[in-house]
């Protein structure tokens, strides 16, 4: 009997508390029922219903797609794959809070949603997920003001489009009359480095303050001669100040709830989840939303070899040969204000390493450049040194209504416009390969001009169609090659699906 009414003071008093934190805290299923105080706001961004400035395009790189004044708590944060079906780490996501000058959320927007480089169909946890598009659920608290941006860097694409970016966001949140004293604001890190495992340890994340690591997501690949990777290394957290590491999870596999490697097979569960990353990589995530690690002071989570471990892992990945490239998103809660984070890497540091060197087997003698364009892998198929483009104007397309069996191209309705650059003087044999894959219109109708020359007009190219420019040294003085394709069948869009050089022997 005592033991029943000690439960039944304890389910009141946890009532009355629920109550007090005015609603701050995401609701349990029991309480839906309750009547909440309130308002659910919503603000909708880059989609063409939305003002200009909320969009990308017109040389805007950068859109703030929230700024939100609290007390209040975001609920939801949804982006809509672009027009291209496809994104990398060029887009950034980055969130302020209360008007701070450093954000306290900085990642490749692909990454913070446990979808590393956009290479992921499928992602399921609990809190984030994505399926043609991207979804977080992890509550997002603040006083005074949320300031949430997405914005594109890459020189290769130096002009925002929605149709290369999210095309469509949503910012679901909630005002509430005040935050409950025990309040944490939510950060993510990102951060990539290639090294030797068997000599320094991978950095995570570090903190300062009192705050709760609540999950990450990372990935590891063998970039090195012998690429190829172990999973015998530990997750280390030094918790307020700590020498040596007090939670330490020993194995990589076993922290994400694997073991022996990871499964052969995707696995995605709420909490943990793994999935191949490219070849001989993993990607992974955890969350720790019922075991979630406190500090008081100061938080440093690393991956390496533990104290312990056996000498030849150390050894081994002591070599140059076996060099690993982690990346990762550490997601945590504290008080502001927070440890400013490094700079964040360029775009073209961003991307996982090795993914642009060239492809011997398929290059033909001579050639400096070889594009795939459209290509759900990547536009590059190898770029020579000295070699690489800028896509001025156009976008992506890749799959159906294309009934041809290579189904991708770069497009526009208006001009489709790239530059190659190259070494100075080069001269050589430039190759269009365009493709009418859908017969668009009962046929596209297109010209190409190339620096500054009408290079003639083409028609009948459903089967596909090589177009060969000669190049001179005299025009690429200025080690730049400028391509326009227009259309000029009313209605119609100018397409190309591989763009090649050929040095002259």
């Amino acid at each position: 009997m005592i033991r029943h009414i000690v439960l039944l003071v304890a389910l009141m008093l946890l009532a009355v508390a629920c109550r007090g934190a005015d609603l701050a805290r995401a609701p349990e299923l029991d309480s839906l029922y309750r009547l909440l105080d309130g308002e659910t706001k919503m603000v909708n961004a880059l989609w063409g219903e939305n003002p200009k400035e909320m969009q990308f395009g017109e040389g805007r790189s950068r859109v703030v797609i929230a700024d939100l004044k609290g007390p209040g708590v975001i609920t939801m944060i949804h982006f809509a794959l672009p027009q291209a079906m496809r994104l990398n780490r060029d887009t950034i996501l980055r969130i302020y809070w209360d008007d701070e000058r450093q954000p306290s959320v900085e990642a490749p927007l692909v990454d913070f949603f446990c979808d590393p480089n956009g290479t992921l169909e499928r992602v399921d946890t609990a809190v984030i997920n994505k399926k043609r598009g991207w979804n977080c659920y992890l509550p997002m608290p603040f006083a005074r003001s949320a300031w949430v941006e997405v914005s594109t860097d890459n020189a290769r694409y130096p002009n925002g489009s929605w149709m290369m970016n999210p095309c469509y966001s949503y910012v679901m949140y909630r005002r509430v009359r005040s935050l409950p004293s025990d309040a944490g604001y939510f950060h993510a890190q990102w951060r990539q480095q290639s090294l030797l495992l068997g000599r320094e340890d991978y950095e995570v994340f570090e903190a300062i303050g009192r705050g709760q690591f609540v999950g990450w997501n990372m990935t590891v690949r063998g970039v090195g001669a012998s690429s190829w990777y172990p999973v015998d290394e530990n997750e280390k957290f030094y918790l307020d100040g700590e020498k040596e590491p007090s939670i330490e999870w020993q194995g990589l596999e076993d922290s994400f709830g694997f073991s022996w490697g990871f499964p052969e097979q995707a696995n995605s569960f709420p909490f943990t989840g793994y999935q191949p990353y490219y070849q001989n990589g993993a990607a992974a995530y955890r969350f720790c939303l019922s075991d979630r690690i406190t500090f008081r002071k100061s938080m440093r989570m690393t991956v390496g070899f533990g104290k312990h471990e056996a000498p030849v892992f150390l050894q081994e990945f002591s070599k140059p040969e076996n060099m690993l490239q982690l990346s990762s998103v550490a997601y945590w809660y504290q008080r502001e204000p927070h440890r400013p984070f490094a700079p964040l890497l360029p775009a073209r540091a961003r991307a996982p390493a090795n993914l642009e060197k060239p492809s011997q087997a398929n290059r033909e003698q001579g050639e400096t450049l070889s594009l795939r364009c459209g290509s759900p892998d990547g536009d590059i198929e190898f770029l020579a040194d000295g070699w690489d483009f800028v896509f001025r104007k156009g976008y992506s397309f890749n799959g159906s209504p294309w009934t041809s069996d290579i189904k991708q191209c770069w497009a526009d309705f208006e001009s489709l416009e790239f530059d190659l650059t190259c070494p100075k003087g080069s001269a050589g044999t430039l190759r269009l390969f365009i493709l009418d894959g859908d017969n668009f219109l009962g046929g596209r109708r297109e010209s190409i001009t190339v620096q500054d020359r009408l290079i003639g007009e083409y028609d009948s190219f459903q089967a596909g169609k090589w177009v060969e420019v000669p190049i001179s040294a005299d025009q690429t003085e200025d080690g730049s090659i400028a391509v326009q394709i227009r259309p000029t069948k009313q209605g119609s869009n100018a397409v190309v699906t591989f763009v090649r050089f050929r040095l002259a022997k």
